[in-house]
Order: structure tokens, then sequence, then C-alpha cells
């Protein structure tokens, strides 16, 4: 098993005011030759919407995006002619494909802080899709719940790319072990909140582990605590 620990401090910050961006990997203005990704995931922002604001309408193609809404309200709209609200415990994910444009913006009356995801998709120029789903907090307790699967179904939502995202939310004390064909997978566990003990490293929150070369995770609960878990592919 091979690891590497990816510290809260040692995140890019962009920091605009009604906008504070945490980059774990380069993006936008911060750039770090170290820091391009981890495997197929190339991107991983934790960000902060002040109310009011938003990211105006913008172009994506050729990405897998998926946001994880962890408190606030925002909208989104697409020209796939899409007008949504999404809210707390929603996932949202586009396949960008041949090309979208879209816009979001806070549109409730607290701080908005979302988990901003991009993996690099299996099959290039589809055609551009969108999905949401809901994972209310109370009926994931102690449990690790996917959220996006590159398996079709009712309950996650799909994504073009042998990859799997999971919810976690346990109760102090809980432990999961985390099965996975280590062929050319990689697994990246970011701590929302709480503390953790990831293969006996302690993870603190916005602290993340990458982990591969191994068919098993152990993760430990030390405090009430929330993590995501993503698995990808090393490379294409």
């Amino acid at each position: 098993m091979n690891f590497k620990i990816f510290k809260s401090a040692e995140r890019g910050v962009k920091n605009l005011g009604w906008l504070v961006s945490n980059f774990s990997f380069s993006f936008s203005n911060y750039y770090n030759p170290e820091k391009n990704g981890f495997g197929l995931l190339k991107v991983f922002n934790d960000d902060f919407v002040e109310a009011g604001k938003g990211f105006g309408i913008h172009p994506h193609s050729n990405m897998e995006i998926i946001s994880i809404m962890l408190q606030g309200k925002m909208n989104h709209k697409d020209t796939l002619g899409y007008s949504e609200v999404v809210e707390r415990d929603w996932v949202q994910i586009m396949s960008a494909g041949t090309g979208l444009r879209h816009e979001e913006y806070n549109i409730g009356e607290e701080e908005v802080r979302f988990l901003q995801i991009w993996v690099e998709p299996k099959l290039q120029n589809i055609n551009p899709r969108y999905q949401k789903r809901y994972f209310p907090e109370e009926k994931r307790k102690n449990t690790l719940k996917t959220i996006v699967s590159n398996e079709e179904g009712q309950e996650h939502c799909w994504i073009n790319q042998n990859a799997k995202l999971s919810l976690g939310y346990f109760d102090p004390g809980q432990a999961t072990s985390y099965t996975l064909n280590p062929l050319n997978k990689i697994v990246y566990i970011f701590n929302i909140e709480g503390e953790l003990s990831v293969e006996g490293h302690k993870i603190e929150p916005g602290d993340a582990i990458g982990l591969w070369a191994t068919d098993r995770v152990q993760i430990e609960n030390i405090t009430s605590s929330k993590y995501l878990l993503i698995e990808a592919p090393i490379n294409h």
C-alpha cells in the first residue's frame, strides 16, 4: 500500500471576498506542479459562497463535474434547459461531453459550502447530461453511502468513468473497511468534519489522504465524522 496525505493548510486559496475556494490541486490562479490531480481525479475544491453571489454562465466540455452541497442553497441553470435548486445533501453531476454552459448562485440567506469535483471522463464527446439526487443525512447514518457510480441506477448519480463516490457519516468508534480492485485504482478520502484514522494516519477536518496499490482501506472514526471517499482510475 502506498499513500500520500494532503494537509488542509497546504491547499491553494482564492479569496474574492464573496468566494473563498480551497484548492487541493492546481486550479484557476493556483498552480503547483506537484499537485496536478490524483489519478483521473483532477479538481477538488472546497468552496464557500456568500449569499446573493455566485458564478455567471460559463462553459465546460469533456469533464465529469460533481457538486456536493454541504450547506446552503444554490440554483443551477444550464443550456440543456435545466433550471434547478440544490440544497444541503443534494448531489449533482454534469457530464459536459461535447459542451454545455451553466450558472450557479447562492439564492439562500446563509453561506453556501459545496465540494466541486472534476474527474476525467471515460468516453470523450458524449452528449452532455445533467442529473441530481438527494441523500438525506439521517438516512445514511453509520453507513458508507454510494452517491455516484459508473453503474446506472435510481439510488445514485451516474458518471462517465469507472469511478465511485461515497459519503460517510459515522458515530465515534465506528469503523469501515472499504474494498476495491487494486488494478489501476486510487482512493482519495477527504475529511469534511470530525477526526478520522485511515490506515493508522490521523486525518483532521480539511485534510485528505490518497491511497493506491491496495485492495482494502480501513477507516476509523475517532469522533463523530463526515467524509467523502472517491475511487477512480490512476490513468486511462
